[in-house]
C-alpha cells in the first residue's frame, strides 16, 4: 500500500502547527519568532511548490491555503515584537494546524469511495 504524499504532507502541517503553538509559549518572543520564521519559511516554499505541480484541484486550493497562511506568519514573525508576536506566532500555528486537518479531510472524503469500496461476488462453484 503506498501512502499519499498530499496526506504525508498535511500531517508534517499538523506537526509544524502543534510544534510552533508549543514554541510560541515556550520561548521568548524574540527566539520564538525566529523560530517561527525558519519554520514558517520552509513550509510556505514547501506548500506553495506542491500546490503548483498539484494534479487535483482540491489539493491545489488546500496547500496554497496553507501556503498562504505560511506567508502571512513569515512576515508577522519579521513585523510584530513582544507579547503581540507570541500571541501571533499561537494563532498562525493553530491556523496551519486548522488548515491541514481541513485539506486531510477534503483528502479523506475524496478519496474515502475508493478507500471503502467493496465488492461481493458469489461463487460460480458447486453450492456447498
Amino acid at each position: 500500500m503506498k501512502l499519499s504524499s498530499r496526506f504525508a504532507l498535511d500531517i508534517l502541517f499538523v506537526l509544524a502547527g502543534a510544534f510552533l503553538t508549543v514554541t510560541a509559549m515556550s520561548f521568548t518572543a524574540p527566539v520564538a519568532g525566529w523560530i517561527a520564521f525558519g519554520v514558517f519559511t520552509g513550509l510556505a516554499v514547501l506548500a506553495l511548490a506542491t500546490s503548483v505541480f498539484a494534479r487535483r484541484t482540491s489539493q491545489r486550493i488546500g496547500h496554497a491555503v496553507i501556503g498562504l497562511v505560511a506567508l502571512w506568519s513569515l512576515v508577522a514573525a519579521l513585523v510584530f515584537s513582544g507579547p503581540v508576536l507570541t500571541w501571533l506566532i499561537f494563532a498562525d500555528a493553530i491556523a496551519l494546524a486548522v488548515a491541514a486537518i481541513a485539506d486531510l479531510t477534503a483528502h479523506e472524503i475524496a478519496e474515502e469511495h475508493v478507500v471503502h469500496r467493496l465488492e461481493v461476488t458469489q461463487a460460480t462453484g458447486a453450492a456447498a
